[in-house]
């Protein structure tokens, strides 16, 4: 298990059916803002497109690695454990009905990152107390129109979890540039996103630039 994230650890989660793209299936639009988000300086890319078949998914991910083999920026494949081995990526994020991190480790190459999200403090101390984490997802912390009618867990929820356990945690929903610094307050290592990222366009270096300077701000209160 690693614990070196790096705050603010910044986390694009892909989702190229919110690109724009009005023609074809979107893949080149998702491979531009991969590699436009390396160039700004995100951490991780989270791909999670489970509608593309195994092929075509392959494809992606190891285009996506290729995008940012010379960057800091590391690439994780949502649930799909053999996918991110094949393809070369830098690990694996686990839902609630993926494969358990135990069994990931098994076979999982040295210094790969493996993941979950969670919902609950009292969630994220039960699968994090086997030890085989390297981070958590937690949300949805803000209110967010991809979770439409799901009450947010807000700052004091994000909090809590960070305090429960030892792993570092990410923080997920509705997460943006006038409410990061609560992030940073939270004692949450970084934060993950979509429309921010996605809804950037030619602004993503500043919008990265901003969050980070937000989420530093909140930081510095726990100093």
């Amino acid at each position: 298990m690693r614990n070196d994230f790096e705050p603010p650890a910044i986390c694009l989660i892909t989702d190229r059916r919110r690109t724009g793209s009005p023609e074809g299936d979107g893949i080149d639009t998702l491979l531009s803002l991969i590699e436009s988000a390396a160039r700004a300086g995100v951490d991780y890319i989270q791909i999670r497109e489970s509608d593309l078949d195994d092929r075509m998914l392959k494809d992606v991910v190891s285009q996506a690695v290729a995008l940012t083999n010379t960057t800091t920026t590391r690439i994780i494949v949502n649930d799909r454990v053999d996918v991110a081995l094949a393809a070369g990526a830098a690990g694996v994020h686990l839902k609630e009905t993926s494969i358990s991190a135990e069994r990931v480790r098994r076979f999982a190459p040295p210094r790969w990152l493996v993941g979950r999200s969670v919902h609950s403090p009292a969630e994220a101390v039960q699968v994090s107390a086997r030890g085989a984490l390297d981070y958590l997802i937690v949300g949805t912390v803000f209110e967010t129109r991809s979770k439409e009618g799901q009450a947010p867990m807000g700052f004091d929820g994000l909090s809590e979890t960070v305090r429960a356990v030892t792993v570092p945690v990410f923080a997920i929903g509705g997460v943006t540039v006038s409410n990061v610094k609560m992030v940073g307050e939270s004692g949450a290592v970084g934060f993950a996103a979509i429309s921010e990222f996605v809804d950037a366009g030619h602004q993503l270096g500043q919008i990265v630039k901003n969050l980070r300077q937000q989420f530093d701000k909140g930081r510095l209160s726990l100093l």
